[in-house]
């Protein structure tokens, strides 16, 4: 006979699948939720280069360029009708006025000659320019809305 301790095999076997019944459904939810196949692939570079590129463009650009504007030549601004009027309407015309300067706007690239075009202040690292125009040419393809909506 046996004791009260012990259990029969067949109780054993019962007791092991209802130990695996409770523990498969949030088991197989983890599964799942952590799986890549659940989630599409998705950069998180866009974010964060969006919110440095408002950053540099409130510390170097906004002086003048509030909200797309030009408060030096009106007819200069970063929305893209000016920018495609002028030529500057890609990433690397952008780019080029920012490093470089040109008319009023000075150039604010680490090598900028000639120095009436340059800067008197702090410049930039070619990234943080290349950054900046990515930075206008989205908010240009956007109408220029708050920069505020970047989180800065």
């Amino acid at each position: 006979m046996q004791s009260l301790r012990e259990e029969s095999p067949h109780s054993q076997v019962h007791s092991k699948r209802r130990y695996l019944q409770c523990l498969a459904p949030p088991l197989l939810a983890a599964f799942i939720s952590l799986s890549p196949l659940s989630y599409p692939p998705v950069s998180h570079a866009q974010p964060i280069d969006g919110q440095r590129g408002a950053a540099l463009f409130n510390k170097a650009c906004i002086g003048c360029h509030d909200g797309g504007g030009n408060i030096l030549q009106p007819g200069a601004t970063l929305f893209m009708k000016d920018l495609q009027r002028n030529g500057v309407d890609t990433e690397e015309g952008i780019y080029g006025i920012t490093y470089y300067g040109k008319g009023r706007m000075p150039g604010f690239g680490e090598n900028c000659t000639p120095k009436g075009q340059c800067t008197f202040g702090a410049r930039l690292q070619d990234e943080e320019i290349k950054l900046l125009a990515e930075f206008v040419k989205s908010q240009a393809a956007r109408g220029w809305p708050s920069v505020e909506s970047y989180g800065d």
